[in-house]
């Protein structure tokens, strides 16, 4: 978070963000948003403050050393009471102990999820600490209550006042006022060759392989290939949620290389790829790749009781499998799922996330361009049942430990 930080403002601190290309960084959603009961999107994060401080600020405490820009607040709970309205955990936590001198704001329409009526819930929220308010629609409702609230004296002038000043030192920060338009001219840098290596080398930094069995990396010439799965040649696969469209969506949504592009490159005048949707399709090979794709998602859409790996790639291995044919297992997901019996059914196996438009990053590793590095960011559970797990060694509960990772 840090890191990203720094790449969006251009360095630590808002210092660092008076030139062109800068945006202001939002960490969020602030606090403990992914630790809800049952992963429910919106929900509650029952725990003591100890666990709460320990697990969870660290981050943010990150995030405002390096200079973050503002915080947007969850729509989730602490034991029952809406982050929006927790004055003690954004004014007393966030802006008293760990210094945050930027902006808070309200997630989309946040307010509204509080107690009360209109007006009522804009006081809740401005007194907690929030600085800026994001209101999708009902604006002029907002501004005429606000006002009320203030003229009332339900809400403090001085309560506006450093609101205001938060949000204005911002401003002349980016120097919106000496340049309140967007520099086109930039345009043209977007989706630069510049821009797509960054985001293989993105790619191939972050993939994690997760077994091998002498499979990788794999040879350019002699080998007879493979490759099932409709995600494969799949873009809206590759990206996810959050892409083009809120809920992103299968096809070709944007620009960029699919699996089956990427790997075709790589291969020599003695070696073949056959492609096919299922396993149905393949008559014989060396090797078979077999790509699984979580379907696209964001927030709330995303929430499911069972992590389980998709039905049909799983039921692709197992005729492969049975056939003799050696499988090398890729999973696109934004997250663990459970994988033990297509673990089981692999030669090799390889978590790949949500690489994007840049499925070259992935070709890079396969081929032994470059060594994987990546690690994993937080234990595997080995089912459902062992949520919540955080182990960074090898025990009950635990497929992979936090910070494993194959090379060669």
């Amino acid at each position: 978070g840090a890191a990203a930080i720094r790449g969006f403002q251009g360095g630590a601190g808002q210092e660092g963000l008076a030139f062109p290309s800068a945006i202001l960084a939002t960490a969020k959603h602030y606090l403990a948003d992914g630790a809800t009961t049952g992963g429910v999107d919106q929900g509650d994060a029952s725990m003591s403050e100890d666990e709460l401080r320990a697990r969870y600020l660290p981050p943010y405490e990150a995030a405002v050393a390096a200079g973050v820009g503002s915080v947007m607040i969850s729509f989730s709970s602490w034991n029952g009471v809406k982050l929006h309205q927790h004055g003690y955990l954004i004014t007393e936590v966030l802006k008293g102990e760990l210094g945050f001198k930027g902006f808070v704001v309200s997630d989309w329409a946040g307010l509204k999820q509080l107690p009360g009526n209109h007006a009522e819930q804009i006081a809740l929220g401005i007194n907690a600490g929030i600085d800026m308010v994001m209101v999708p629609d009902t604006w002029r409702e907002f501004l005429a209550d606000l006002r009320a609230q203030l003229q009332s004296g339900a809400i403090a002038m001085a309560r506006i006042d450093d609101a205001v000043l938060r949000i204005l030192r911002a401003k002349f920060a980016l120097g919106l006022f000496e340049r309140p338009l967007t520099d086109r001219g930039l345009l043209a840098t977007v989706g630069s060759d510049e821009h797509r290596a960054a985001a293989r080398e993105a790619v191939r930094r972050s993939i994690v392989v997760l077994k091998n069995d002498g499979i990788l990396p794999l040879p350019r010439q002699g080998l007879r290939i493979a490759l099932v799965g409709s995600a494969a040649d799949d873009i809206g696969s590759q990206c996810g949620g959050w892409t083009i469209g809120w809920q992103g969506s299968r096809g070709s949504i944007t620009r960029g290389t699919t699996i089956v592009q990427a790997i075709q490159a790589e291969l020599g005048p003695k070696a073949s790829l056959a492609y096919a949707t299922n396993a149905d399709g393949i008559k014989d090979a060396d090797l078979a790749i077999v790509v699984a794709a979580e379907e696209p998602y964001a927030e709330m859409q995303g929430d499911r009781q069972y992590l389980v790996f998709p039905q049909a790639a799983g039921e692709d291995i197992r005729a492969l499998k049975a056939r003799g044919i050696r499988v090398l297992t890729i999973l696109m997901s934004g997250r663990p799922l459970t994988i033990g019996e297509e673990l089981g059914n692999s030669d090799a196996f390889i978590a790949a996330w949500l690489p994007g438009s840049e499925a070259a990053g992935l070709s890079d590793i396969l081929f032994g361009a470059y060594k994987p590095t990546g690690k994993l960011a937080f234990t595997w559970f080995d089912e459902v049942a062992s949520i919540p797990i955080n182990a960074k060694v090898p025990g009950p509960g635990v497929l992979f430990p936090f910070g494993y990772g194959l090379s060669w």
